[in-house]
């Protein structure tokens, strides 16, 4: 390792600053429980409902940073960890890479994101600082070397980011989006926004970009530096997803009722955190790491982020260690990551059936996925009862407590739509059924629902956007399809065409309905996505045998009109 590896990088410079700033605006305790904690004797629940028809937000995925630059690249086997999905694997389905200042430092963390792509990853990128060309200096308060883009430059930045998505899209990484900045609103070692000039780079440059556009990656999920994005037609016309970092923001903070309310047909990502705040080797702190599973749990439940991005994925106090193993973090992610995959669907769940215990679910077809936190001392009796379907068979399940890490547990058994378990002391267990009572499949999930509507066309001239990702291995791949609506009526019934390459023959598929397995298909809605708002993006997918042959569909058409493939 570099001497950069070993002592204090970059980034951890700032993040350690940050502290400081965290002390000041109201900064989450470290190890906060939400409650008394139970004693040593064992207590039962309240029963969890899991309503399999009450359909939320849809999971993008759970993953992290790479930065080369500041901590050096990940091994060859370091990348499996993070991006596989088998036993000791972190299962990451996202990937946030930095963009480069300048055009000779872009390929900084090609290697790490061509590995992910190659895995199924959805990668995107986030800058700290235009090129150097572009930026100008002023004072802030007591900072007289702050610095900012120059309002001349607005169009060359739009450019040099497009340069940078053509740069990674022509070396086999097609970005998933590009954010505008790094929080613009804690920018003491890079370049500040106003929510102003945000909104103006919105409006009048961020329409050139050739993928989708994020902002604005607040450092503390501040809804002013939000909010007048969403307020603002123009601006917000040009965003495909609001993003946000989550240092310091208190549980009360995590909804965000004006998303709800003006933000149809975007997405909502959660691109940045590590919490609690961290010590150098806190990664297998015991029980503090259990904050982290409660961390996800109000994430996705309480501010519906469809995303949840850590910072580094490798490092003392990340998902991963410096030695490449999975600390008790890790597990923490691991636990949603490998089990609650993209395209997947946050379903309604008791979220708080006794003090100190977390539940979530989410559906990707007829796979249900119930993961449960329980942060008391003692052991919980837990039932979880399914409603809107009806499941008797086996459960998968799995256990991360003080001296296991994602253990396989031995299976259970779910009759008439009832489960009971034990939940140990200070745990967390993932569990994962069929509704259809099968014998249930880590990830992909199987074939959705039978479709309803009949198909409306898109609005002439207004061919929607398809992004295919494959992930590969010797005789399958799976494969992941994000469907976009550019135009500015809702689409209201689909049928996705194209041509599997010769060779290829698909065995399952969620999200969707396929038909015929190999050469022409068409995949077509089920009954929970078959309306795709102006702007939005489902996501579906399918997994396949392979006689050899990894080439991807050159062609799709929606409804009957082309599509344009990103």
């Amino acid at each position: 390792m570099t001497q950069e590896q070993n002592g204090p990088a970059g980034g951890e410079r700032r993040t350690l600053s940050r502290r400081a700033v965290l002390t000041t605006v109201g900064a989450v305790p470290v190890a906060a429980a939400a409650g008394t904690l139970l004693g040593a004797t064992g207590a039962s629940a309240a029963p969890a409902t899991i309503n399999v028809s009450a359909q939320r937000q849809t999971i993008k995925g759970y993953g992290a940073m790479a930065h080369a630059a500041w901590i050096g690249d990940l091994t060859a086997s370091q990348r499996e960890t993070a991006f596989g999905t088998g036993e000791g694997r972190l299962g990451f389905s996202i990937l946030r890479i930095p963009v480069g200042e300048s055009s000779a430092d872009f390929g900084r963390d090609l290697a790490t994101a061509k590995r992910a792509v190659e895995l199924g990853v959805t990668v995107f990128a986030s800058p700290w600082n235009p090129p150097a060309s572009m930026i100008e200096t002023f004072t802030r308060g007591s900072q007289t070397n702050a610095k900012r883009l120059r309002y001349n430059a607005y169009a060359a930045y739009a450019q040099h980011l497009n340069d940078f998505t053509t740069y990674m899209r022509n070396n086999g990484v097609p970005l998933y989006s590009i954010s505008v900045q790094n929080e613009p609103d804690y920018a003491h070692d890079w370049t500040w926004w106003t929510t102003t000039e945000m909104v103006r780079f919105l409006k009048e440059n961020a329409g050139s970009i050739s993928t989708r556009v994020m902002a604005p990656e607040s450092f503390q999920y501040v809804k002013s530096m939000s909010d007048p994005i969403l307020n603002d037609a123009a601006a917000l016309a040009n965003v495909d997803i609001i993003g946000a970092h989550l240092y310091g923001t208190s549980y009360s903070n995590f909804p965000y009722p004006l998303f709800k309310q003006k933000g149809a047909g975007k997405e909502l990502w959660m691109t940045e955190v590590y919490y609690p705040n961290s010590n150098a080797n806190s990664g297998d702190a015991w029980p503090e790491a259990l904050d982290v599973g409660e961390h996800i749990h109000r994430a996705m439940v309480d501010a519906e982020f469809q995303a949840y991005v850590w910072w580094y994925l490798r490092r003392s106090y990340g998902p991963m260690r410096e030695d490449g193993q999975i600390s008790k973090r890790g597990a923490m992610m691991a636990h949603f990551a490998r089990f609650v995959r993209p395209g997947y669907t946050r379903i309604d769940a008791t979220a708080n059936p006794a003090s100190n215990v977390y539940v979530s679910a989410y559906r990707g077809g007829d796979t249900v996925v119930i993961v449960a936190v329980n942060k008391n001392t003692s052991s919980v009796s837990q039932q979880f009862t399914l409603s809107g379907a009806t499941a008797s068979g086996s459960v998968s399940n799995w256990l991360t407590d003080a001296s296991r890490t994602v253990a396989p547990q031995s299976a259970l058994t779910m009759s008439n739509g009832s489960l009971t378990v034990t939940l140990p002391a200070r745990s967390i267990m993932t569990f994962v059924t069929s509704v259809n009572g099968t014998t249930p499949p880590t990830t992909p999930p199987p074939t959705s629902p039978t479709p309803t509507p009949t198909a409306t066309p898109p609005p002439a001239g207004t061919g929607p956007r398809v992004a295919y990702t494959m992930n590969s291995w010797g005789s399958g791949f799976t494969a992941s399809i994000d469907i976009t609506n550019t135009g500015t009526s809702a689409i209201n019934g689909w049928t996705l065409a194209f041509t599997l390459p010769s060779g290829q023959s698909i065995t399952s598929g969620w999200n969707a309905t396929f038909s015929p397995s190999s050469g022409q298909v068409s995949a077509r809605n089920v009954d929970y996505n078959a309306a795709i708002a102006p702007g939005a993006t489902i996501s579906i997918g399918f997994q396949a045998n392979t006689s050899g042959s990894t080439a991807k569909p050159t062609a799709f058409t929606l409804n009957g009109v082309a599509c344009t493939v990103v």
